[in-house]
Formats: structure tokens, C-alpha cells, sequence
């Protein structure tokens, strides 16, 4: 297990540089092979739910809970961490990173992003994509 020292060590100029530590919400669903990790709150997640049964595989997991659950996050495929604001996505994205997860990324543009990617346009898209 990589430690935080390491994972925070491991996170220079270059590295936030080169925007490794976020992916944006087309990009993201553009991908054949990633996870949906959501982060928000158990009311957040009351009042509103991605299923996203269309794109991938989701997880909603609130970040109090990623401890007691991290064995339910899996290592592989890329997994792509959702709040609105990005601060909990950042804390679990180290959390994430320190405990050798190398495939994670921060989805950036909050709500708005990820409603954009499901729209019916974007959606017919992906479906037909798949057929």
C-alpha cells in the first residue's frame, strides 16, 4: 500500500500540469471501460440519483463511508469520482491514490457536466453506439 506521504509526493507540477488528476464529463462517458464513483451525501443522493445504466457501472458511495467501503471499489477501470463542487472528489481521489488506486480521476464541471452528457441527443448517441 502506497502511503499518503508517497501519494502526496508523487503530485507535482507536471503531474496537476498535465490535468492527470481530472477528466472532463464527455470525455469521461466517452470511455468503454470506467466506473461512475459518487461521493455526495446520503440526502444528496435522496434527492438525486445517476443510474447511468446506459453508460457504465455506478457506485454511490458518500465520502464518510469510503473507509468502511473501499473494498467495494474496484481497482480497475478507470473510475471517475463525482461531487458537485469537486472538494469531496479531491479528498477521496488522495484517499483513493494513497491506498493504490492508480486509475481514478476528479470529474470537473459539477452538475451541469454530467446533465449535459444525458441529454436524449448524447443518449440516442450512446445507445446506438452500442447496438
Amino acid at each position: 500500500m502506497q502511503n499518503m506521504d508517497d501519494s502526496l509526493q508523487s503530485m507535482t507540477f507536471d503531474f496537476f500540469g498535465s490535468g492527470k488528476h481530472k477528466i472532463a464529463a464527455d470525455q469521461f462517458f466517452a470511455l468503454d471501460d470506467a466506473l461512475f464513483l459518487d461521493v455526495r451525501s446520503r440526502e444528496e443522493l435522496a434527492s438525486l440519483r445517476f443510474a447511468l445504466q446506459h453508460h457504465m457501472p455506478t457506485l454511490q458511495i458518500p465520502i464518510d463511508e469510503i473507509p468502511a467501503r473501499l473494498h467495494e471499489i474496484p481497482k480497475e477501470p478507470l473510475i471517475g469520482i463525482f461531487c458537485p463542487a469537486g472538494i469531496r472528489a479531491s479528498m477521496v481521489y488522495a484517499y483513493l491514490r494513497s491506498n493504490d488506486y492508480p486509475n481514478v480521476r476528479i470529474l470537473v464541471g459539477g452538475y451541469d457536466a454530467i446533465t449535459a452528457e444525458l441529454k436524449p441527443g448524447k443518449l440516442h448517441k450512446r445507445l446506438a453506439s452500442t447496438l
